[in-house]
């Protein structure tokens, strides 16, 4: 398996490459770029926004290569049936935003959807006894996530390295140390990792592509239901009379701790100056760091290495397992509490420019 484990990512790898140049190199009348360029933003929109269309090429061909190299039936299973679908409700919802500038509300009832077919499908978070509970804090995850992470692509380079810190490390801990990711699942990682690092050649600043609603969409419904299937579900329910568990929510904490720091920050800031959350802007802290002085490559590695700390927080606590020290946990927290204080505090001590 190991082997099939890294073609799939040589061969996403090399299809992300071919996908983007080939789509780069069209006449220009071919080119999508954003609908919505009165939108107020960081740069330009006249770059091509084309990078969504790569990522979801590349996982096609690796979701109908799965097919034949895997020896099980994977298309009757729940898992694959849920990502093919909500995978590609994303994009072609992030797609129609970018060509024809889709209102707020098609976008919140898409999200909705794609939560409720995992649950359906009975991927969802694993919190409480009560169902309710599960299911209501599953929607407001993959809701939340789904715009978190297209609030994120705000920068060069921002979400792509983001979402590789997460998507790696969760390649690289189920590889060694054998979880319940499924080998579909695996490949789909992969086949998405192999797409965001082609992808980096193109919209590493000074970025030549973008990838547009359609790919932040893509990529947040790919990451919720990693987060569901990996984080959120990594350990069991011991804090039932709480109907919560402290340890479950900061795995998730960390391991997503910058797009949750920049919708936080964000959204706060905002709505202290009754101004919608949802609308772009030049507010968010990605660009508070420019501000600072930091040049906007800087800012994405820094990205990377905060939330790859995250990352390797998240796998440790995931791997303590039932030897862990409770008593500990709060230890834990002060990682994420710093970073966000600092991501916070800066929006305010720097000026929009």
């Amino acid at each position: 398996m190991n082997y099939i484990l890294l073609i799939t990512f040589i061969a996403s790898l090399g299809l992300g490459i071919f996908f983007n140049n080939f789509f780069i190199k069209r006449p220009i009348k071919f080119l999508i770029k954003k609908a919505n360029k009165s939108a107020i933003r960081f740069s330009t929109q006249s770059k091509p926004i084309l990078g969504g269309l790569g990522f979801y090429a590349v996982f096609l061909i690796v979701i109908i290569a799965s097919l034949l190299v895997l020896e099980e039936e994977i298309y009757l299973s729940k898992e694959y049936l849920s990502l093919l679908i909500i995978v590609t409700m994303s994009f072609v919802m992030g797609l129609a935003d970018d060509i024809i500038n889709t209102p707020p509300s098609f976008k919140f009832i898409v999200q909705f959807l794609c939560a409720f077919i995992l649950i359906f499908n009975d991927i969802y978070i694993h919190i409480s006894p009560i169902d309710w509970i599960n299911y209501s804090i599953t929607v407001l995850w993959v809701v939340g996530i789904m715009n978190s992470i297209n609030m994120l692509d705000n920068m060069d380079a921002i979400t792509s390295l983001t979402s590789l810190s997460i998507i790696g490390g969760t390649i690289i801990f189920s590889i060694f140390y054998n979880t319940q990711i499924s080998n579909f699942g695996l490949m789909v990682l992969l086949s998405v990792a192999g797409a965001l690092l082609s992808f980096l050649f193109y919209n590493w600043s000074p970025s030549k592509m973008y990838m547009g609603d359609s790919g932040s969409q893509f990529l947040g419904a790919i990451l919720a239901w990693v987060g569901i299937s990996f984080f959120w579900n990594s350990v069991p329910i011991e804090e039932v009379q709480y109907s919560f568990n402290t340890k479950q929510a900061l795995i998730v904490a960390l391991a997503y701790i910058i797009p949750l720091s920049d919708t936080t920050t964000v959204t706060i800031n905002r709505l202290f100056r009754k101004q919608s959350p949802f609308m772009g802007g030049k507010d968010h802290t990605t660009h508070h760091l420019f501000y600072l002085g930091l040049s906007v490559r800087w800012v994405g590695i820094l990205y990377f290495i905060l939330n790859s700390i995250g990352i390797f927080l998240s796998l440790y606590l995931i791997n303590t397992g039932k030897d862990f020290n409770y008593s500990h946990l709060w230890l834990y927290f002060i990682f994420p509490v710093i970073t966000f204080s600092f991501l916070y505090l800066n929006t305010k001590f720097t000026k929009i420019k």
